[in-house]
C-alpha cells in the first residue's frame, strides 16, 4: 500500500523537487512536461499515477505539485499548468479569471473523500459534535468568544480548545466552512491552520484540549495518533444521531455534510493540442480507482467512472456545479447524468 506520507512534505519542497509548476514560463521546463498542481488532497492521487505513469513506454514527463485548490486554480487560469487538482468545484471567480485568459477545461470527478473532526487520543469527553455545535465553534464570530470546550456543551471542561485546520487557500478549507457554517471561506481566524497536513496532524496529537480537521485519508494514515468524532447533522433522513465517517458511509452519501467528491481539472486547448496530455488523461481514469484505494481515498463506483470516461471522450467543458446551492444537493451520478 502507498503511504500518504509522501504528500506530507512542505509545499515549497514538492514543488521544487518535482521540477516547478509553471510550464510554459520556464525556459529550463521541456515543452513535452505535464504540469499540476493544486490540493493537497487531491496530491496523493496524482502523485502515484504519475509515478506509475511515468513508468509506461514513452510517457511524458509528469512534475506534481500541491499549493492548495485556489492557489492550482490561478495557475492554471493563467496557463501555467495543465492539469488542477481540486477538493471542491471550481469558484465563479476562478470559473471568471479562467474565462478571460481562453482557458477552457474539462471537469473530472476521480474520487470521494470525507473531512474528519479529530481531537487528541486523551480527549475522554468529546465522542462526536453536531453541525450546529462546529458552526458555534468555527463561526467568524466566535473568534475571541468562544474560547472554552465548556461554552460548547455543557459538562464539557473549563479548557481552552485550540483549533487547527486547513489554510485558506485550501479546498479543503472552503468545503468545511461551507459545509458547517453556512458559506465558503467564513471562519474564525484565530487557528493554527495550514496547507500541509501534517502541521495538523503533529498539532492535534500533541495537544490534550486540541480539534482540529482534515481529509479522511489523513486521519486513517495516523489513526493511532487521533481520535475521530461523530457528526450528527440532525437530519433524520441521514440516520439517527452521530455518524463517524468511513469509506462506505462517504460514497453512500450519509455523512453529511462532510463528504465530497476530488477533481482534476484538464486544459481543452492542452487536450486538443498535446497527445501526451490524452494519454496522461486516459492514463489517469483507467487507474483512478485502484490507486484511490491504495493511498486511503474512496473510489468511485464503475458506473461513476464509466460516466466520468465518457465526459473525458466527449470533451465536456465547464463545470457541473455552476448553481453550486442546487447541485450540491444532487448525487454525482445525477450530475454527470446532467439531470435537472
Amino acid at each position: 500500500m502507498r503511504l500518504l506520507s509522501v504528500a506530507l512534505l512542505l509545499p515549497a519542497v514538492v514543488a521544487a523537487a518535482c521540477g516547478g509548476g509553471n510550464e510554459q514560463a520556464s525556459s529550463s521546463t521541456p515543452a513535452a512536461v505535464i504540469a499540476i498542481d493544486g490540493s493537497s488532497t487531491v496530491y496523493p492521487i496524482s502523485e502515484a499515477i504519475a509515478e506509475d505513469f511515468g513508468k509506461t513506454d514513452g510517457a511524458a514527463p509528469v512534475t506534481v505539485a500541491f499549493t492548495g485548490t485556489g492557489g492550482g486554480f490561478k495557475k492554471f487560469c493563467r496557463g501555467e499548468t495543465v492539469v488542477s487538482d481540486a477538493s471542491r468545484p471550481i469558484s465563479a471567480s476562478e470559473l471568471e479569471a479562467c474565462g478571460q485568459a481562453s482557458i477552457g477545461f474539462v471537469e473530472l470527478p476521480v474520487a470521494y473523500d470525507g473531512l474528519a473532526v479529530v481531537v487528541n487520543p486523551k480527549n475522554t469527553w468529546a465522542t462526536s459534535m453536531t453541525v450546529a455545535e462546529l458552526k458555534k465553534l468555527w463561526a467568524p464570530e466566535a473568534q475571541g468568544k468562544v474560547m472554552q470546550w465548556s461554552q460548547i456543551r455543557a459538562g464539557w471542561p473549563d479548557k481552552n480548545i485550540n483549533l487547527y485546520g486547513a489554510g485558506t487557500d485550501s479546498g479543503t478549507f472552503d468545503y468545511f466552512t461551507e459545509a458547517t457554517v453556512g458559506t465558503a471561506k467564513k471562519s474564525r481566524g484565530d487557528y493554527t491552520s495550514s496547507e500541509n497536513d501534517n502541521v495538523l496532524v503533529q498539532g492535534v496529537s500533541g495537544d490534550e484540549y486540541a480539534l482540529g480537521y482534515m481529509g479522511l485519508a489523513y486521519y486513517e494514515e495516523n489513526r493511532g495518533r487521533l481520535t475521530l468524532l461523530g457528526i450528527d447533522d440532525e437530519n433524520p433522513a441521514n440516520g439517527a444521531g452521530p455518524i463517524q465517517p468511513s469509506f462506505d458511509v462517504v460514497r453512500n452519501g450519509t455523512y453529511r455534510p462532510l463528504s465530497r467528491p476530488l477533481f482534476i481539472y484538464l486544459s481543452i486547448n492542452a487536450l486538443a493540442a498535446r497527445p501526451e496530455v490524452q494519454k496522461f488523461a486516459d492514463f489517469y481514469l483507467n487507474n483512478a480507482a485502484a490507486i484511490s484505494k491504495e493511498v486511503g481515498y474512496v473510489s468511485l463506483t464503475d458506473a461513476e467512472l464509466a460516466l466520468v470516461k465518457a465526459r473525458l471522450a466527449a470533451r465536456t467543458t465547464g463545470t457541473m456545479f455552476a448553481d453550486h446551492a442546487a447541485q450540491s444537493q444532487k448525487s454525482l451520478t445525477e450530475l454527470l447524468q446532467g439531470r435537472q
